[in-house]
């Protein structure tokens, strides 16, 4: 096993909310993202917006946590042009917290879901180099 990956993907990412009407419009109405799951009954909705499922989920109301606790560590949500998309998402009430940030190959601009889940757009616009 040793030759082997043993983790051969990510199958969702899971962002808690307390409201799941309120969080499944602005992940379908404002961030455009596609719905694939919605059950209320639930408390759960999943949206599949490129590679990687977006599971949103009420841990409160399941039962697994007490209180609701925000997802501090943005997820990049990929964006052709992180300007664009940000001109765009402010028209709709979306507050971003900075200036867009230019990392020397990226583009980030950082903003917060209704339930304070951290976000950002994410523009990769110079080549990826990875090590083996």
């Amino acid at each position: 096993m040793a030759d082997q990956h043993i983790v051969t993907g990510v199958d969702f990412a899971p962002i808690p909310i307390q409201d799941l009407e309120r969080a499944v419009g602005f992940y379908r109405d404002v961030l455009g993202m596609p719905l694939a799951v919605h059950m209320p009954d639930r408390n759960f909705a999943e949206f599949e917006p490129g590679d990687v499922t977006l599971n949103l989920y009420n841990p409160v109301a399941m039962g697994i946590a007490q209180e609701h606790t925000p997802n501090a560590h943005p997820y990049a949500l990929h964006v052709d042009d992180v300007a664009a998309a940000r001109g765009e998402l402010e028209s709709r009430g979306v507050e971003f917290m900075g200036d867009t940030f230019d990392t020397g190959v990226c583009h980030m601009a950082f903003f917060q879901d209704p339930d304070g889940n951290a976000l950002m757009l994410h523009h990769r616009y110079a080549p990826r180099t990875t090590e083996n």
